[in-house]
């Protein structure tokens, strides 16, 4: 059975597995580059990238099964001003294989311990085969209550999120991150 963009949004809470494996990746969607920025101010709060040709993680002969999460999860440390931010830019960078993506699609879940604090839908729409793609998302948070913001702050990595990755609606990866509002205290 595979999982849709409907059954996504019936999801509660965060869970807990992958609900796809790296194989299901068939159009070899690959992440070079992100960075997140304060829409308002320009500053650039995260930034990450491949280095160039570093291809894929390569699986350790010796330990067996490679560690599932490698690559599919990334931990956040923020400062507490991230709550309060309005609108942030993140901009990714990816590159797509040898096949055509007619629909790619991604449906970004947040939450703190274990609820739901806001859904993001993204289209980044048709990819031709062998192409580097750059676009920039816009978050548009909500209005955090202050005893909500000092949880999240006192309760670092409390604070997760699933992003699921759809092909002509059908899931083909899952990422997860977890996320820490106590940066610089």
């Amino acid at each position: 059975r595979s999982l849709t963009t409907t059954s996504i949004f019936k999801v509660k809470t965060c869970v807990s597995d992958y609900l796809c494996r790296p194989e299901d990746n068939i159009y070899s969607v690959d992440f070079t580059r992100f960075k997140i920025r304060d829409l308002e101010t320009g500053t650039v709060l995260f930034e990450i990238a491949k280095p160039p040709n570093s291809g894929h993680v390569e699986k350790d002969e010796e330990s067996g099964d490679a560690d599932s999460s490698v690559g599919r999860f990334v931990r956040y440390q923020f400062t507490p001003a991230f709550l309060k931010l309005r609108t942030v830019g993140a901009t990714v960078e990816f590159t797509v294989g040898d096949r055509p993506i007619n629909s790619f699609r991604m449906i970004e879940r947040h939450y703190f311990q274990g609820r739901l604090l806001k859904n993001f839908d993204f289209d980044f729409g048709f990819c031709i085969p062998n192409s580097r793609n750059t676009c920039e998302h816009i978050y548009e948070f909500p209005q955090l209550p202050e005893d909500l913001i000092r949880q999240m702050v006192e309760h670092p990595y409390e604070t997760k999120s699933d992003s699921f990755y759809f092909v002509d609606n059908k899931l083909i990866m899952h990422n997860k991150a977890d996320y820490a509002y106590n940066g610089g205290l």
